[in-house]
């Protein structure tokens, strides 16, 4: 099974291109383009360069990028380019974010462009984009809205920019776990999470995987409440996630006062897991955007099944109303609903099917 994502935004893309097909903007001929929160899609096979670099940081979305032959990475703090394009995220935060590193990339007379869907909050992005460069552009399409300014040190608001770069660094958050603006439940934590949490035996050993480990919320726990686990892998597809995992899972090891090892893995569960695991747990996404996508769920099972021991135990939270109990049954010998609390259930699998 391949990675299992939101369909590729096309016409985001194109109403993003639009300055550049009518003729207002140009793409430079040097390749000098850095896109950030790049998406694969027609218009970017259409018009992209050789030098084109493009940063994704959802491993799903990075992989389609690299399979199309485009360059994916991180640009060098000191590298500066003609062109800036951006796919800001929703969070505000992690957007302002976004855009002071596009200012800061761009600084010198390169522009940033950005656009966003209408319902997706493009007015307030563009507002934030013309409070860091002091003047921008805009046209619309597709119901997305693409807006453009050009970088200069003598426009742009330093300070500014200086306090949205910062939005993006760890912080703890109101439950006290390092997470970072954008990701999922940064700020707290999840309701589903805590629920699986709160009824998590203490009996779990050996080698466990958190399947969508977030910030780390659950593997912390297990390492917290299972002093028989000896080895603890994370598997993760936002790379943003990686760091306050890490840092989050090493403060749980130092606490519990024992030793195990521990990695952190940038993955797309839904490709396959090679390790093979005593338990696993999991909070699966089961969305992108504003669109429940079940099957996300239920390839979350299958692979965590096929990465069990014959007689291992997957310990799953889930919204009540998403069907897995068919999936599971089909997984494994036995399954079952450990509780149903504020509109969700705890379930335990065990007993994988050969």
């Amino acid at each position: 099974m391949v990675g299992i994502h939101a369909s590729t935004p096309d016409a985001v893309l194109d109403a993003l291109f639009l300055p550049f097909s009518d003729g207002r903007l140009r793409l430079p001929g040097d390749g000098s383009v850095l896109f950030l929160r790049a998406r694969n899609g027609y218009r970017l096979r259409e018009l992209a360069q050789s030098g084109w670099l493009c940063e994704q940081s959802f491993k799903p979305f990075a992989d389609a990028l690299m399979r199309d032959g485009f360059t994916v990475g991180e640009a060098a703090p000191e590298a500066r380019f003609a062109r800036v394009l951006v796919l800001p995220p929703r969070q505000r935060e992690e957007a302002r974010a976004l855009f002071a590193r596009a200012a800061h990339h761009a600084e010198g007379g390169g522009i940033v462009v950005a656009c966003v869907p209408n319902a997706e909050g493009a007015k307030s992005a563009q507002s934030d984009l013309t409070a860091l460069l002091g003047s921008v552009s805009h046209l619309s399409k597709h119901k997305c809205r693409v807006f453009w300014g050009v970088s200069q040190a003598s426009s742009c608001d330093r300070s500014l920019q200086e306090s949205w770069l910062a939005l993006d660094a760890p912080q703890i958050n109101a439950a006290g776990y390092l997470s970072r603006p954008g990701l999922f439940a940064w700020d707290r934590v999840d309701a589903a999470s805590a629920l699986l949490a709160a009824h998590l035996p203490d009996d779990l050993h050996g080698r466990v995987a958190d399947l969508g480990a977030g910030y780390g919320y659950l593997a912390a726990n297990v390492a917290a409440r299972c002093p028989h686990v000896t080895a603890i892998d994370l598997y993760e597809a936002e790379a943003r996630a990686l760091e306050p995992a890490r840092r989050n899972i090493e403060r749980a090891m130092h606490e519990s006062g024992r030793e195990f090892t521990f990695d952190v893995h940038w993955h797309d569960v839904t490709t396959g897991i090679d390790g093979r695991y005593d338990a696993i747990v999991s909070n699966p996404p089961f969305h992108q955007g504003k669109a429940d996508l079940p099957d996300l769920g239920r390839a979350f099972i299958a692979r965590a099944s096929s990465a069990l021991v014959p007689q291992g135990r997957l310990w799953l939270v889930a919204n009540r109303h998403l069907p897995y109990e068919s999936t599971l049954a089909a997984h494994f010998e036995q399954v079952r609903t450990v509780v149903t609390q504020d509109g969700f259930k705890v379930i335990e699998a065990r007993g994988v099917r050969g």
